[in-house]
């Protein structure tokens, strides 16, 4: 193997020296310093990831695969654990882009985070993460992804928390923390499953006994329903993901980190990384995993459509394209759910850090009723935005549309209720991304009075004043929109690039150009899915996606743009309040579901716990009646022994009648 592929140790270590660094030297450092130190790890592991990708396009096919095992961690008999990093086409894509991204984001996150008291510590809980997730898609066992699993769900907390003055984004830490716990449960049982099935946690020799001894298709179904609690809960998938909305509690750099490109993508990487297991399980398996997805694929798009928080918006819509990528896991499109996974990375950390800019420009005000008119006063977030806006609406030759259409082409082959499903929630995704856009960067500014209208009316260049206080809450503030600073402004350019172009990784029109497909094809073990239709069905079905873009843009464009239909027909209330499956939860935890704890609370306490207790009760008092025999005193024992002596007598002779 490639020397250069040895160094896969070097792309966590990156992160973990600057956790490090910052611990020590952080607040010596300060500001900018420390987001730079932070920034400049991030941009080694992205070198590092990248040396070791070109030492694996040097071999062909099997060969693209080394294990580089530091030493050994867990020697307990029969569950021997190192501390190795697995090299293969699967993990070094999720690196690259973890890396990528990251780096792009360290650097947002110096312009963002500027004049925050907790700048330093900030940026050591973002390079903590990096190297928790980074542990997570490189580690070549099920118990060191499971540390890098449970490290990311600490981060998490840590950073949706970041601001814990205030309540409500304490709150949405913990909600993360122990909505996260519930995963975790499934993926911890499945590991000890996994243990007890194949006597190994390392994925090579869990796949080679797989191999070779074949397994229970119950007992690979078993393995794999507990994962699947687990990636829904870190994915989150209904009905674990009422966290991710909450969660933009947090910095945006944070949202667009965690929230939108990385984390929440652990649970479709972990269910693509045990495909082989996938594959010996019985045929209802992958139809749950499929049928999870697009009911909250569905589910979550239309909740996007009447929500008037930016940052909602798009976590709503993170949550609908998770679905999307579970969906293709269950139809064994392994390929085009890491394809959707990375072009879904690029446009959606572009949204997210694009959102981060207005709200920079906005003062800190999310509310889009509030918003209108900025594209001429923030040009690059404008712009970039609408490239954002443009991928995950599915248009070409934007990212989104070839790694949606390949979703949707393989929705297609599965089931084609299946497939029609999918297109409503494309369909809802085109329309609220417009609505969203529209409402913010297009039409009359919404964010001053109504005195200051003429002089906004020059400034924004906004044509038409009518109705510009209609949509406004009634005291909405006056604020002063402007440009980001270039730290801010470079990587929603570069990401806009990305989301540009990142379709090209994998193309439709021949095997030869899909490039991704080939590059993955070792680690799925041949049991990727594959379409059985000719490529004039593609074609068909590639303009079907795109008529269905063009419907949504054009559906919102008729809502909020030419006012054509009242926009309270369409945001209900009740998909406003998420159909109020946050409040059901919300309200069983806090009546029945408190009481039953509480109940549970007092029956260990009083049973359980009473138990023991009275058991330790009954012996320390029989002890010390019985302690009172034991005076110590020779005459007082040979008495007894006397005693005794005569009682045993008295017994032999009754029992010899005489």
């Amino acid at each position: 193997m490639s020397a250069l592929v040895d160094l896969v140790w070097l792309i966590p270590a990156f992160p973990l020296v600057g956790v490090l660094s910052l611990m020590v030297l952080g607040r010596r450092l300060g500001e900018p310093r420390a987001g730079w130190l932070a920034t400049a790890m991030m941009g080694g592991s992205f070198a590092a990831t990248v040396l070791v990708f070109v030492g694996l396009l040097g071999h062909e096919g099997d060969e693209r695969q080394a294990v580089v095992t530091l030493f050994e961690w867990v020697p307990a008999g029969k569950l021997a654990v190192d501390v190795g990093f697995l090299a293969d086409p699967l993990s070094i894509t999720m690196a690259l882009f973890v890396t990528g991204v990251g780096a792009l984001i360290h650097l947002y996150s110096i312009g963002y985070m500027h004049g925050d008291e907790g700048f330093s510590r900030f940026f050591v809980y973002l390079n903590l993460f990096a190297f928790s997730m980074l542990m997570l898609v490189l580690g070549d066992n099920l118990l060191l992804t499971f540390l890098g699993w449970e490290g990311v769900g600490a981060c998490s907390y840590l950073l949706i928390s970041f601001w814990f003055g205030d309540e409500a984004n304490a709150s949405a830490g913990k909600k993360a923390f122990v909505t996260n716990r519930v995963g975790d449960w499934g993926f911890l049982v499945a590991m000890f499953l996994a243990f007890l099935t194949f006597g190994s946690l390392q994925y090579g020799e869990i796949f080679f006994d797989l191999e070779a001894n074949g397994v229970a298709a119950g007992t690979a179904s078993a393995i794999v329903v507990l994962l699947l609690v687990g990636a829904a809960g870190k994915s989150a998938q209904f009905p674990l993901h009422i966290w991710l909305p909450d969660a933009m509690a947090g910095p945006t750099p944070v949202s667009a980190l965690i929230h939108a490109a990385t984390m929440v993508t652990a649970g479709v990487y972990l269910l693509i990384r045990m495909n082989p297991v996938i594959a010996a399980a019985h045929g209802w398996v992958p139809d749950l995993i499929m049928w999870v997805g697009l009911g909250t694929a569905l589910m979550a798009a239309t909740i996007a459509v009447a929500q008037n928080d930016i940052k909602k918006v798009l976590a709503y819509s993170t949550v609908s394209q998770l679905g999307f990528m579970f969906v293709a896991v269950g139809a064994g499109a392994y390929t085009a759910a890491i394809f959707h996974m990375v072009t879904h990375a690029f446009f959606k950390a572009l949204l997210f850090l694009g959102a981060g800019s207005v709200i920079h420009g906005m003062d800190g005000d999310q509310d889009i009723r509030r918003y209108g008119g900025l594209l001429r006063l923030l040009p690059v977030t404008s712009m970039t935005f609408v490239v954002g806006w443009l991928a995950i609406a599915g248009v070409p030759p934007f990212s989104g549309f070839w790694s949606k259409d390949e979703i949707l082409a393989y929705a297609y082959n599965e089931n084609r209720l299946l497939w029609v499903l999918l297109l409503i929630a494309a369909v809802l995704t085109a329309f609220y991304m417009t609505r969203l856009v529209l409402l913010s960067f297009f039409g009359p500014p919404r964010w001053v009075d109504a005195a200051d209208h003429a002089e906004a009316d020059v400034e924004a260049g906004a044509e038409d004043q009518g109705d510009a206080g209609a949509d406004a809450e009634e005291h909405a503030p006056v604020r002063h929109p402007h440009e980001s600073p270039w730290t801010m402004t470079l990587p929603l350019v570069v990401l806009a690039g990305l989301a540009l172009v990142a379709g090209v990784v994998n193309l439709p029109f021949t095997y030869d150009v899909h490039f991704l497909e080939k590059w993955l094809d070792p680690a799925l073990f041949g049991n990727a899915a594959h379409l059985a239709f000719a490529g004039g069905t593609k074609w068909v079905l590639a303009g079907v996606a795109i008529v269905v873009s063009a419907l949504g843009i054009s559906a919102g464009a008729a809502v909020y743009a030419r006012r054509r239909v009242d926009p309270a027909r369409i945001e209900r209330p009740f998909l406003a309040r998420a159909w109020r499956i946050d409040d059901a939860v919300t309200n069983f935890m806090g009546g029945p579901g408190r009481r039953a704890f509480e109940r549970i609370t007092r029956f260990d306490e009083r049973v359980v716990d009473g138990a023991v207790n009275a058991t330790g009760t009954v012996i320390r008092r029989a002890g010390s009646r019985l302690r009172v025999a034991q005076s110590g005193l020779v005459r007082s024992y040979a008495l007894g022994i006397g005693i005794g002596a005569v009682g045993l007598l008295a017994w032999f002779i009754s029992r010899a009648g005489f």
